[in-house]
């Protein structure tokens, strides 16, 4: 990799500006993303022109979860492009299915596409960290689900679909340096079923590909993980790290990654460093930035609000300890009520502890006890 420095620096200075004055990095985020919607006719309606402030947002558009917006996504699908798209789409993004049984379909512009390459920012940040630049001579294990799984009809074009973690794994391996096996084409092919069988497919052909690569990274879904090095000791007698020297694993979806789940990743993958992503259907929302065990949010990309018992605020503006259900604005969702709860740490740190439920904080309490983690970053 030619001048690798400079080539991280690019792409993680914007963030470390961001962390370092959110207040600031949020205006100028707010300030970008009320002139994408003012391009639409959801935010004309909403007089996104007039918008000057944080407050002044909160008065012109309410928050709104996807039940909300469906009907709105279901006419973009339909060809209603403006209504909530400043660009036409590139691409839908789905979910691996929500609590009521159906996936979620987000459409993607060529803004917020190239807004997911903050997917690499968890193991750019940790080779510019450790100057290991050597990982990038080495692949990523890929075990993400398909990038394509189908296509419907937009406007007359042809639109493929597929899951948000295989999109992000390919748009990422697009534009850094990271180096994905297989390579998401060929996971692909293999097509979007989710079966037992399905997964089996893919993880012999990650076995496959890699078994004489050099693999220094995995990415991905933290329990499609886990599955792969079950499969691999049951169907070939090994384990992930009696094939591979892994550095790194980058790994999102769940919470506790660093916590509850991290002694049976190590088991499993040698004593390597664990990175926690937290990424959704909706966009790439913060990674972890060192070895405190927490993410740190994308300043620089996201516009990042919350709604605690007090009501809404900044996100940067929370207390540690605090708890609150996160609203986050995209280029394409203004004032998105995620239905993730979060628990600020620090400054700047966070950890999703699970989905807005009455009960999660008493089930992240007992977790935390469980593990002996006592909520320790």
């Amino acid at each position: 990799m030619e001048n690798p420095e400079a080539l991280l620096q690019a792409q993680l200075q914007p963030w470390y500006v961001a962390i370092a004055d959110p207040a600031s990095a949020q205006e100028k985020v707010l300030r970008q993303l009320i002139q994408i919607y003012a391009q639409t006719r959801y935010g004309r309606d909403h007089h996104a022109a007039q918008v000057d402030s944080s407050s002044a947002f909160r008065e012109a558009f309410p928050v709104l979860g996807y039940p909300e917006y469906l009907p709105m996504i279901r006419r973009v699908m339909e060809g209603d492009l403006d209504l909530l798209l400043s660009e036409p789409p590139v691409g839908w993004a789905i979910t691996r299915g929500t609590t009521e049984g159906e996936s979620k379909f987000i459409p993607m512009t060529p803004t917020d596409l190239q807004m997911r390459v903050s997917a690499g920012r968890a193991i750019l940040n940790y080779a510019a960290e450790t100057r290991q630049f050597d990982l990038f001579a080495g692949v990523n294990l890929n075990l993400n689900f398909p990038s394509t799984v189908g296509h419907i009809t937009v406007a007359g074009r042809e639109i493929a679909y597929g899951y948000s973690s295989g999109i992000y794994t390919r748009f990422v391996s697009e534009k850094t340096p990271v180096r994905s096996v297989p390579s998401q084409e060929e996971i692909d092919q293999l097509g979007g079923g989710k079966t037992k069988q399905d997964w089996n497919a893919r993880f012999e052909l990650a076995y496959q590909k890699c078994r004489e690569e050099n693999v220094t990274l995995v990415g991905g879904v933290a329990p499609t993980a886990l599955k792969f090095g079950t499969y691999l000791h049951k169907t070939h007698g090994v384990y992930p790290k009696d094939l591979w020297t892994i550095k790194i694993m980058t790994l999102g979806s769940i919470p506790g990654i660093n916590t509850r789940y991290a002694p049976s990743l190590r088991a499993m993958y040698g004593n390597v460093s664990i990175r926690e992503i937290y990424g959704t259907t909706e966009g790439m929302f913060g990674q972890q930035k060192d070895t405190i065990r927490a993410w740190v949010p994308n300043y620089d990309l996201f516009f990042f609000e919350i709604e605690t018992r007090n009501g809404i605020k900044m996100l940067h503006e929370m207390r540690p300890g605090e708890t609150g259900s996160l609203i986050v604005s995209t280029p394409i969702l203004p004032r998105y009520k995620i239905g993730d709860l979060i628990m600020a740490y620090r400054s700047p740190y966070f950890r999703c502890i699970g989905r807005d439920r009455w009960w999660t904080p008493y089930y992240h309490l007992w977790k935390e006890i469980s593990t002996f983690n006592l909520n320790r970053l």
